[in-house]
């Protein structure tokens, strides 16, 4: 903030606010407020079903053999490396601990996701170019 001779900044994104501000007694000292995605209120799993009504989709997380692969990052969800390219998963497709499952691009950095499981893809649970949240779910996969 010195070198550029900026007083304050401040970032806002869809459930995440970021402020940075020098004081004025002590320019050389930043001040650093953040707001991060975990002391925002959130719907915990229990509450979502309740609230959207969802109950089939309740019933399927039920199955021993049905889990999620859940996004390790806040960013904006990929299901291709281009748009000209093919999805790296799409439901049917299996998945090895090692497959790339989609990318997360967080503060302009590119993040290849892999599953870190073995099973096949029975459902992708959000859209390409959506923003996502950390721990939330991605993928439904039956575990092989």
């Amino acid at each position: 903030m010195k070198r550029s001779e900026l007083s304050e900044f401040e970032f806002e994104e869809e459930g995440f606010k970021l402020r940075l501000s020098r004081q004025s007694d002590n320019p050389s000292a930043p001040i650093i407020q953040s707001v991060t995605p975990a002391s925002i209120p959130v719907a915990t799993p229990q509450q979502a079903p309740a609230s959207t009504g969802s109950g089939p989709a309740e019933a399927q997380t039920e199955d021993p053999n049905v889990a999620v692969i859940k996004s390790p990052m806040v960013g904006t969800f990929y299901r291709a490396p281009s748009p000209e390219s093919p999805n790296f998963v799409e439901a049917g497709t299996k998945v090895s601990p090692d497959s790339i499952v989609c990318i997360v691009e967080a503060m302009k950095v590119m993040n290849e996701i892999q599953s870190e499981v073995s099973g096949t893809i029975t459902e992708v649970l959000v859209e390409n170019g959506d923003a996502i949240e950390f721990g939330q779910p991605l993928f439904k996969y039956i575990k092989a």
